[in-house]
């Protein structure tokens, strides 16, 4: 009688935890689609509403694991998980970015030891940009079902702005993925074909509309691939002047963020130079998309980082507040604004 006392008492407890696996598994899912509808239909407008690139990014790369590990009991959003893996990614950029400027800041000095280190470090950080950006690539082009090798093209069905711009931004990092693998000596193995894939799914989303960035887009594409580039089409350089104006039309200045990054990438200091200064100066005038923001604000970086790596590489430091848009000191009999200081003793 012990012995089947003891039976069951274990029969019944392993029900007990049968029982409960099966009434937490519902659970979990009602969860992770609450979390899901959440981050598709506020949490993404609202992250695109900000202005600081800074905590939108720390945004993504805290938000995507939490929403992601529901992946396990229920379909994970793949629309706002592109846009979440896409700042989480420029988080890495920002670090980047920094180890870049070290480098040259070491370079400036002469140290050859603290230029190496910082090298190196800049080369990892750009593996794992580009590894990010390749994820959020892949998740854009999973959430609208699209096959960017498939012939001919099919333009995905597009509900509304957010996932015009979802499926743009993410063709825009797989181009971007391509960059910052270059950057870290290939050492993410980013794949190279996705470059002529985003120059022909861009033509799907309307260029006027979304301020030049999808011919901003093709452009470089076609500087990075000449063949890509249709018989009697305009200059890509030609082609980015005429999508920075119409970006500066529509409040968004990720063209000039993209003619910046080609204007390094081939050589052309005085494309560099004026656009650096054009996008400073379109800033006093500039009504920037009230839903969009945040592009801008992450252009910005973009911009400034360019500028502040030319004053590093020349001068040994970052750009002056007050110089930005500008790449050399200005003279010193011209009229600088100084602090008064008595005031703060």
């Amino acid at each position: 009688m012990g012995r089947l006392g003891q039976g069951f008492k274990a029969s019944l407890l392993a029900l007990v935890g049968f029982l409960v696996g099966c009434s937490a598994n519902p659970v979990y899912t009602t969860t992770g689609v609450v979390l899901s509808n959440y981050a598709e239909g506020e949490a993404t407008p609202y992250v695109l509403q900000m202005t600081d690139a800074s905590m939108a990014c720390s945004l993504g790369q805290s938000v995507d694991p939490l929403i992601y590990s529901f992946s396990r009991v229920t379909e994970p959003p793949a629309t706002t998980g592109s846009l979440l893996m896409l700042l989480a990614a420029n988080c890495s950029e920002y670090q980047a970015m920094e180890a870049e400027l070290d480098y040259l800041q070491a370079d400036f000095a002469g140290n050859v030891p603290a230029a190496k280190d910082a090298r190196e470090k800049a080369k990892r950080l750009n593996a794992e940009v580009a590894s990010r950006r390749l994820v959020a690539f892949e998740r854009a082009m999973l959430a609208y079902d699209f096959d960017p090798a498939a012939e001919p093209l099919q333009c995905p069905f597009l509900f509304n702005d957010q996932d015009e711009l979802t499926f743009l931004l993410g063709h825009l990092t797989g181009l971007q993925a391509i960059v910052n693998d270059a950057n870290s000596g290939a050492l993410a193995g980013i794949p190279r074909n996705i470059a002529p894939q985003a120059e022909r799914a861009v033509r799907c989303i309307d260029n006027e509309k979304w301020g030049g960035i999808p011919n901003a887009i093709r452009a470089v594409v076609w500087l990075l691939l000449p063949d890509t580039r249709p018989a009697l089409s305009p200059s890509p350089w030609d082609v980015l002047d005429n999508s920075v104006q119409l970006g500066i039309d529509r409040g968004f200045r990720v063209s000039t963020a993209l003619q910046i990054v080609a204007a390094e990438t081939f050589g052309r200091p005085d494309v560099l130079e004026t656009a650096i200064r054009n996008f400073v100066e379109s800033g006093e005038t500039l009504e920037i998309s009230a839903a969009y923001p945040l592009i801008d604000s992450v252009a910005e970086r973009v911009v400034l980082h360019a500028s502040d790596k030319h004053w590093v590489s020349n001068y040994g430091y970052r750009t002056p507040r007050a110089s930005f848009g500008e790449l050399s000191p200005r003279s010193a009999g011209s009229n600088v604004q100084t602090m008064d200081l008595d005031d703060l003793l």
